[in-house]
Parts: C-alpha cells; sequence; structure tokens
C-alpha cells in the first residue's frame, strides 16, 4: 500500500482560475517524476489512474516533472508512470480519501536495452 503525505494541501496548483473559490486548488494526486540517476525532472511523463482496471484519467508531467489529478474520487487506485526509453514503473493500492490530497514522488530508471552477444551458430545440412 502507498501511504500519502497528509495536508498535502500546500503542494496545490498555484494557478487556480481567476474568479474560484479556494477548492479550485486542492489537488487529489500530485507529485514529480525524476531520473533514477541523475534525480533531473522528466517532462511528458504519461501518468495513468486507474481504478478497479478502469482507467480514469491521464495526465503529463510539465516541464519541471510534476504532475496533478484533481476531480477523483475518493477510493483506491493504481497510478502508471510510463515514458519511452524509460522502465515503466507502476503504483499499486494509492488511496485518496476525501478532503486530503496525497503527494506521491516517482523516480524512473532507463530501460534496459538488450544486447545480442555473438555466439556460434549451428548449421545442420543433412
Amino acid at each position: 500500500m502507498v501511504f500519502c503525505a497528509a495536508g498535502f494541501m500546500a503542494r496545490a496548483n498555484t494557478n487556480p482560475e481567476p474568479g474560484l473559490g479556494e477548492e479550485t486548488k486542492k489537488n487529489d494526486i500530485a507529485g514529480g517524476v525524476v531520473h533514477q540517476d541523475t534525480k533531473k525532472p522528466l517532462v511528458n511523463v504519461s501518468v495513468t489512474a486507474y481504478s478497479s482496471s478502469r482507467k480514469e484519467k491521464v495526465v503529463l508531467t510539465d516541464g519541471n516533472g510534476n504532475y496533478a489529478f484533481n476531480e477523483l474520487k475518493p477510493g483506491t487506485y493504481r497510478l502508471v508512470f510510463e515514458k519511452d526509453g524509460f522502465k515503466k514503473v507502476t503504483k499499486d493500492k494509492v488511496t485518496i480519501k476525501s478532503d486530503e490530497g496525497c503527494q506521491l514522488n516517482v523516480e524512473m530508471d532507463d530501460e534496459e536495452n538488450f544486447q545480442i552477444m555473438p555466439g556460434q551458430l549451428f548449421f545442420d545440412f543433412d
């Protein structure tokens, strides 16, 4: 189970729509995605939220590697982080409670490139 930081409201959208109340600032799940080795932010990582195997919403990380979901119903989700050239990261049992935000930061590692090692070839011409 993934435990989220309670009282997450401080890490909310900094650009709420003009004329709307404070509730527009709250994100249900938000965080950052960085490269595992360099710790540099990763841009355009696809983050998908699933509930009971159903895709709920997809967002992309921004120029600082940050992502945010809002308008997700309270419940348990599976988050899948994907980017070409990187290993897919899955976080299961991410729980959202009503009126509480969740911060989930992720590190992604380069996808391993398979190298074909030279070996002997056997031909049977009989």
